[in-house]
């Protein structure tokens, strides 16, 4: 699981855009930390950027310090284009397989920590956190505006979160009515393609041999049927 901590934002755009953004990608809540302005979350420009979302009460928290957004968190990743101290800064590239993967295992409360719109993180909220992104841009203009930010991060994450998904579930082993219906189109086409009735025999034993008990998983049955397919075979 995963929580946006915005760290003393100014713009009303941009709390109301980053609540938005995150409910495109499937993130629940956001905590704000000492913003200098409480009514930017009754301020014209959030309701307008906000626009849609139902219980904004429910879906933003709002804490005194950081501290306080972090307790219930397992890990905190902070966002910067700039290094603080002697603090290592990951390229996202590199970074983002591995953050995707903790934000979404069921046992983990991973904080994703971006700074003010003016100045980013300070060093001491860097010093908080357990590891710092940076997130890289053109040569022109290195800095990204705040919910943009968010914006990238929590859609690789959402994206990347559906292909590890995937992948998972293509090592599922197949059984039942999948590992039937495999072997009975094996025996057909491979049978149909021998050349004498001995060696449509010797086929058919094999199949009725390995199919029914090899190790065989979603990703193997699909690759089998391909194979099926490309040899001409239509029914699936």
């Amino acid at each position: 699981m995963k929580r946006v901590v915005l760290c003393r934002p100014l713009g009303p755009r941009n709390v109301g855009s980053v609540l938005r953004v995150a409910l495109n990608f499937d993130l629940g809540e956001i905590v704000l930390v000492a913003p200098p302005k409480r009514s930017l979350l009754i301020h014209p420009d959030f309701v307008q950027m906000s626009h849609g979302v139902a219980d904004v009460e429910r879906r933003i928290r709002v804490v005194a310090t950081l501290d306080e957004a972090l307790a219930d968190c397992t890990g905190a990743v902070g966002f910067t284009a700039r290094k603080r101290g002697h603090s290592r800064l990951d390229d996202w590239r590199d970074a983002r397989d591995g953050i995707a993967e903790r934000a979404g295992h069921p046992d983990e409360l991973l904080a994703l920590v971006f700074g003010s719109e003016e100045g980013g993180l300070t060093k001491d909220e860097a010093d908080r956190l357990h590891q710092l992104v940076r997130i890289p841009t053109g040569e022109e203009h290195t800095s990204l505006n705040l919910a943009m930010s968010v914006g990238i991060v929590l859609s690789t994450i959402f994206f990347a979160g559906h292909e590890l998904t995937a992948a998972a579930d293509s090592r599922t082993p197949i059984k039942g009515k999948d590992r039937e219906f495999l072997t009975n189109r094996a025996r057909r086409v491979l049978g149909e393609a021998a050349l004498t009735d001995a060696a449509r025999r010797d086929i058919v034993e094999m199949v009725d041999r390995v199919f029914p008990r090899a190790p065989l998983e979603t990703r193997d049955a699909r690759a089998w049927h391909l194979l099926f397919r490309a040899m001409g075979d239509r029914e699936a």
